[in-house]
């Protein structure tokens, strides 16, 4: 059975895995993300693949930033600058001579949950993943939707907050949906200022039903319930799907669906018309990136394959 290489590049760590066509993964590994300059980068790169050279017939890559899937282009690259304009056809394709293709991180994640997992055999749903600002993945008729400039699913800069000003970020998803400003206020909270980041204090303090601790959380919640509701009234979709580190823990996922009832419930007008939409949580963990990167890869040639006997 054929085996491809993934890759999910991050701002920390670059993961990579060889994994085949039904998902089973051989290897697995990361290495510190090289941020030194694009060609050291892209060494790093070379080093792995040419590790597995002769085992692989395809590569799959997932990045931040604006992806150009058709021409294999990363543009803005997110929290790793230097990406910007990097054309992966052009570096990987030519050197290992495989077929090859690019993915947003966001939309990664939902074709992750869309090969085995949550969004299978769903036509309509949302895949978010909430962690330093807000990611997504949008399926409509069971195709990630990419948009005219590739922009769909880009949640972060959904304003939901126009009185203070489009200038100011906290109008943004972004900010009021961020999962690491939620943990930081929590620990603010609680006086933990040695570690604002400590996601076990906050949740902990949250399972403990600290009173400071909970109504940071709640809001929070309510606030990814709006974000919800508005992507609803666009896409009606069936399913929405909640990935990042904080998806794992069970009390959000419930959270989130207590605040988006309350709100349908506050509110009869909106409540007789939207059905709330079951919100789960992701299953695919830290590995959702290389999975739905493969999958990206895995749709391009099956349709590759298919206009060529058309």
């Amino acid at each position: 059975m054929a085996k491809y290489l993934s890759f999910d590049i991050g701002g920390t760590n670059l993961k990579y895995a060889l994994i085949d066509e039904e998902g089973k993964i051989f290897e697995k590994d990361r290495i510190e993300t090289n941020t030194e300059s694009l060609a050291a980068f892209m060494q790093s790169i070379y080093q792995v693949a040419d590790k597995y050279r002769g085992q692989f017939k395809g590569i799959a890559v997932c990045a931040p930033g604006k992806i150009d899937t058709k021409h294999k282009v990363i543009y803005f690259g997110g929290a790793l600058p230097f990406l910007d304009g990097l054309n992966l056809q052009e570096t990987l394709g030519k050197k290992y001579q495989v077929p090859v293709s690019v993915e947003n991180d966001g939309k990664a994640a939902a074709l992750a949950e869309q090969w085995h997992c949550e969004l299978h055999d769903v036509a309509d749903g949302v895949a978010i993943t909430l962690g330093t600002g807000v990611g997504g993945g949008i399926v409509v008729n069971h195709r990630v939707v990419h948009g005219w400039t590739f922009q769909a699913g880009e949640l972060s800069w959904m304003i939901t907050n126009a009185g203070i000003g489009a200038k100011n970020m906290a109008a943004y998803t972004g900010y009021t949906c961020s999962a690491v400003n939620m943990i930081k206020k929590i620990n603010l909270a609680l006086g933990n200022v040695s570690n604002l980041d400590d996601g076990v204090a906050a949740f902990k303090a949250i399972n403990e039903k600290n009173l400071r601790a909970l109504a940071i959380f709640q809001r929070y919640c309510r606030n990814v319930a709006i974000m919800i509701i508005n992507i609803q009234t666009i896409i009606n979709a069936s399913k929405f799907v909640i990935g990042g580190g904080i998806s794992a823990q069970p009390v959000l996922i419930e959270e989130i669906n207590n605040q988006l009832h309350k709100i349908l419930e506050n509110n009869p007008m909106i409540g007789k018309q939207m059905i709330a939409p079951p919100v789960v949580a992701a299953k695919y963990g830290n590995d959702a990136n290389l999975y739905g990167a493969l999958y990206a890869l895995l749709l391009e040639l099956k349709e590759k394959k298919q206009t060529k006997m058309d």
